[in-house]
């Protein structure tokens, strides 16, 4: 099992190669898992995986920079890393300025 194979299999544990009439597919379930992003059919199996892992990082890219796709909690959870680093940086002032 190579790099790719293991970043599909992670995302979708039911992901197997399927031999269609254009040639090798990664499917799972009924999902064609490199279709979204208009990946083509190949002739080799290790192909097909890694096509199916450059959808797989690339939906993951997306999904985590998107504003339209992020959650409510997502965007929470964003805003509060926020304050917490500015408050560090406003104590971390306030404590340089004490020193001296």
């Amino acid at each position: 099992m190579d790099k790719s194979q293991r970043r599909v299999l992670k995302e979708f544990p039911d992901a197997k190669p399927v031999y269609t009439d254009e040639g090798i597919v990664i499917m799972s379930g009924e999902r064609e898992i490199a279709a979204d992003y208009f990946m083509p059919s190949t002739s080799d199996i290790q192909t097909a995986w890694e096509h199916a892992a450059l959808a797989c990082k690339t939906t993951q890219n997306f999904n985590r920079t998107h504003p339209l796709r992020m959650s409510t909690k997502d965007i929470e959870k964003k805003v509060m890393r926020m304050r917490v680093r500015r408050r560090r940086a406003e104590n971390a002032k306030k404590i340089k300025t004490n020193a001296n």
